[in-house]
């Protein structure tokens, strides 16, 4: 006997035809007042919204699966599974179901993404949602970053650490890689992100150039300064492709393209920016620089603030122009006070505009808008009346809108709805019709009253009344005891139990009049509105121009306001290669110590002629990563524009800042803790410059103590004889290397003081010149409530070590190789010369790495060592 075959509903019919249209996606399919979701769609919605499972024909051969919930709960569900990384296809009816007698036409009207959403509950008011598209050229990696919900659009191209840094700095919601690459993007990037791959046709030279000059009407790309971009250009153009495949395609407020010109900003690979925790940290509750420093009133100068700490200026003349506005305003109390008190009135306006391009706008934020621009006026007249030449720029700039304000007024009600389709969304005397039929609507109550005193008089029933139900409109109700007065020409509609109702041809006729005129209302309440929104797109520009500008004044108020609260001085800014930083302090850790206690601040001094590297000996818990850090975020802050947490600070433009800390593992990657540190170190290694400040802290912990002290060695020898001369401050445990200053003259060794107490030690935290004498790695233990016995034998243990491997044992050590290898040299009977000349003339030193280099030193040492193993 044959199977059966599954019997399919109309509505299933056409539900599969919409979701075999978008397979990856999530179908929120509109069925009367419900969004429903069918088969596996509902098993993952019930997972992710907590909303009930059931099943659609359960028992029957038609039997599937079903999960919704009330339309008008969309944005409270929405937001919950594009949070959870899905794709949503919304799909909506496109008719009105009483005007026809078929099935409902229905179709997708948007598809909400990770990274595509303009949702308020989705998106977060000061960080920006970004869209990312990798394109892996033959060399070179081409990127683009958009935010469909503020316009801005970013691209560039590098190698696979410039993206890699690009990604940590602009962390996308959503990445689109092509089919072909996408093993490619998990291997270089991780497996963080969430991507989604489109076909790889879409990756073309021709066809993205063709995207891009279309979207921008252009003739070519030169304005936007990315023609010689090919990658980025490939990349920037397969999100545009994007955007029409889900179903965005009013983008009026994409107005240009820019490029993230790598050579303006200071280089930070991912390493620094994890180590630094800028805006991220991997420990739970952890307080970030960003939260210690944004000051910010507004979501423009939330965003913009993220982009300024990830990119970093190189111009000394743009920062110090930065330094003078928050100098102004931290001067001059009463405009500051004023500035950011209307900074604090103006709405998210960047977005709000985003809405207007994209349709998507509601008459109470169009009221926001113009209330937002209002606020704009006094900020442009308070900054023009200022003696700052930067102030009366950014006066200068800002757009004031007038006549758009003015049209607003004009236009829409002063407490408009929310949705227009609430109604009394235009304003009074704005549209004669509209006054007229408002007129008729709100006057029929004094008609009907007149009607009911009328017809009571000649009828004498004193008790009648008028209302009006769903099923049959007006009617007249009499009591039961008066029904033999009714009037012959009424006609009986209902019958209850102490009364009857009736209508008359004057109700019908009224009837009719009043609910005309509330359709016709509506109808042109909409179209007005539309009108309006399509009339403002003339303005997407100056108020893109404005969101920025106030962002950037926000910015800088709360620079002022960070540097008032927090004593921060005004930081020198020069050519020279100098770093001089008295009495520094960490702008995290000093906001989190207990009330009363003072952070202990320290003086760091770097140039490249005297005290290239410090190397800085210690206890663990001393402060030695504080100082490495503090130092980084000093330089940070005042390159973005800030004051500083210090009492005073003379810092040389520095263009790359490298850190290296502690043994972090990367065993996730397949790689071990020395293995990661060694790939770290060499990234740095081999991309110093002159004007590089490298922070490397507990190097060559990794490993066995004798090769993390060769390695750690073999690297500050590397960085003190490297023509470039980076600063450097390298922490470490290893006091064996505190010996360097002895050979190389840039080297300087400081140390975190300690105080001995008898069976204790007290961290004075405080950095002073000379090396360390020993570890104090059971005292910490000691403070971190290690057992008293596991103390007392690990005492035992240090002193029989401390007796058979002394530093001065480990020194000689160190001295006999050296002289060995001299008098090997000296004997050109030796084999073992002739071994180590074969292997020194056999590698190419122009193309070895860093990390290759330390490993064939180490071969070498080996080969002197044990040479007869060799």
């Amino acid at each position: 006997m044959a199977a059966k075959t599954k019997k399919v509903t109309p509505l299933m019919k056409q539900y599969n035809a919409i979701k075999a249209k978008y397979p990856d996606a999530l179908l929120l399919f509109r069925v009367g007042d419900f969004y429903e979701t069918f088969g596996s769609d509902a098993v993952k919605s019930a997972g992710i919204l907590g909303i009930t499972l059931t099943k659609r024909g359960a028992g029957s051969s038609s039997e599937t699966e079903l999960a919704g919930f009330p339309h008008h709960s969309l944005n409270t569900y929405l937001p919950k599974l594009v949070k959870a990384g899905e794709r949503v296809a919304i799909c909506d009816q496109l008719e009105d179901p009483k005007q026809t007698k078929n099935i409902v036409k229905r179709g997708v009207t948007e598809l909400v993404t990770p990274g595509v959403a303009l949702n308020d509950e989705v998106l977060q008011s000061k960080t920006n949602n970004f869209l990312c598209s990798v394109y892996f050229g033959k060399t070179t990696i081409g990127i683009s970053f958009l935010d469909i919900s503020t316009g801005e659009f970013l691209t560039s191209q590098g190698n696979q650490e410039y993206i890699d840094k690009l990604l940590q700095n602009f962390n996308p919601s959503e990445v689109l890689v092509s089919k072909q690459k996408r093993l490619n993007f998990n291997e270089s990037f991780g497996n963080d992100f969430h991507t989604f791959n489109l076909e790889d046709w879409v990756y073309q030279t021709d066809y993205a150039n063709e995207t891009l000059l279309k979207h921008f009407n252009t003739k070519s790309l030169k304005g936007f300064g990315i023609e010689d971009l090919n990658e980025g250009i490939i990349a920037s153009g397969s999100i545009l492709h994007y955007l029409a495949e889900t179903q965005h395609n009013k983008l009026q407020h994409i107005t240009s393209v820019s490029r993230i010109a790598e050579d303006e900003y200071v280089w930070m690979d991912r390493f620094t920016i994890r180590n630094l925790e800028l805006y991220h940290s991997t420990n739970n509750n952890a307080v970030t620089l960003l939260n210690v420093i944004d000051k910010t009133s507004s979501a423009m100068g939330g965003r913009l603030l993220k982009r300024w700490l990830a990119l970093p200026l190189k111009n000394v003349e743009k920062i110090k122009q930065r330094h003078e506005v928050v100098s102004y305003f931290k001067n001059n109390k009463a405009i500051h006070q004023k500035i950011q008190n209307h900074i604090k009135s103006i709405g998210d306006i960047e977005r709000l505009i985003s809405k207007v391009a994209t349709g998507k706008v509601s008459p109470r934020e169009v009221v926001q808008l113009k209330n937002s621009l209002e606020a704009i006026t006094p900020i442009k007249e308070l900054s023009s009346n200022s003696d700052n030449e930067s102030l009366k720029i950014i006066a200068d700039t800002l757009q004031s809108c007038t006549v758009l304000i003015d049209k607003i007024k004009q236009t829409i009600n002063e407490e408009a709805p929310v949705n227009v389709l609430k109604g009394n969304t235009i304003a009074k005397g704005f549209s004669n019709e509209l006054d007229e039929l408002r007129g008729l609507s709100t006057s029929g109550k004094n008609y009907l009253d007149e009607m009911l005193k009328r017809e009571s008089d000649r009828t004498g029933i004193t008790s009648l009344k008028i209302a009006s139900n769903n099923v049959f409109g007006y009617y007249i109700e009499v009591r039961n005891t008066h029904k033999d007065k009714v009037p012959e020409e009424w006609i009986r509609k209902q019958t209850l139990v102490s009364a009857e109702r009736y209508i008359t041809e004057e109700l019908k006729e009224y009837e009719a009049k009043i609910l005309g005129a509330e359709e016709r209302i509506l109808i042109i309440e909409q179209q007005l509105f539309a009108d309006l929104v399509v009339w403002m797109h003339q303005y997407i520009k100056p108020i893109q121009q404005n969101a920025y500008l106030i962002g950037k004044l926000d910015c800088l108020c709360g620079f002022a306001q960070l540097a008032k609260e927090n004593k921060y001085v005004y930081p020198t800014i020069d050519d020279s290669y100098d770093l001089e930083i008295k009495e520094g302090r960490h702008p995290v850790i000093e906001k989190q110590l207990p009330i009363g206690e003072v952070y202990i601040a320290n003086d760091v001094f770097l140039d490249r002629e005297t005290q290239q590297i410090i190397m800085i000996t210690g206890p663990n818990m001393s402060g030695k990563s504080a100082i490495l850090r503090q130092t980084a975020l000093i330089v940070l802050l005042a390159q973005i524009g800030s004051f500083v947490p210090a009492k005073s600070a003379r810092i040389g433009l520095v263009d790359k800042i490298f850190t290296r800390v502690g043994a972090s593992d990367n065993i996730s990657m397949g790689e071990s803790t020395f293995m990661v540190e060694m790939n770290e170190t060499a990234s740095i290694l081999n991309n110093i410059s002159e004007r590089s400040l490298v922070l490397l802290d507990e190097i060559g912990r990794g490993t066995s103590t004798y090769d993390g002290i060769s390695i750690a060695w073999a690297i500050s020898e590397y960085l003190h004889e490297h023509p470039a001369k980076a600063k450097t401050l390298f922490a470490t445990h290893y006091h064996e290397l505190n010996e360097m200053t002895e050979t190389f003259k840039r080297i300087k060794n400081f140390n975190v003081s300690v105080k001995e107490l008898e069976d204790n030690v007290l961290f004075l935290r405080k950095l002073i010149e000379g090396g360390s004498e020993h570890s104090f790695g059971i005292h910490v233990a000691k403070l971190a409530g290690m057992p008293q016995q596991v103390l007392h034998r690990a005492n035992k243990i240090l002193k029989k070590l401390e007796q058979s491997h002394s530093s001065e044992e480990l020194t000689d050590k160190v001295k006999s190789i050296k002289n060995e290898m001299q008098l090997s040299f000296f004997n050109l009977d030796d084999p073992l010369l002739v071994q180590i000349k074969d292997e020194i003339l056999l590698t190419d030193i122009d193309t070895l790495t860093p990390v290759e280099a330390l490993m064939k030193l180490n071969e070498i040492k080996r080969m002197l060592v044990n040479p007869e193993k060799d």
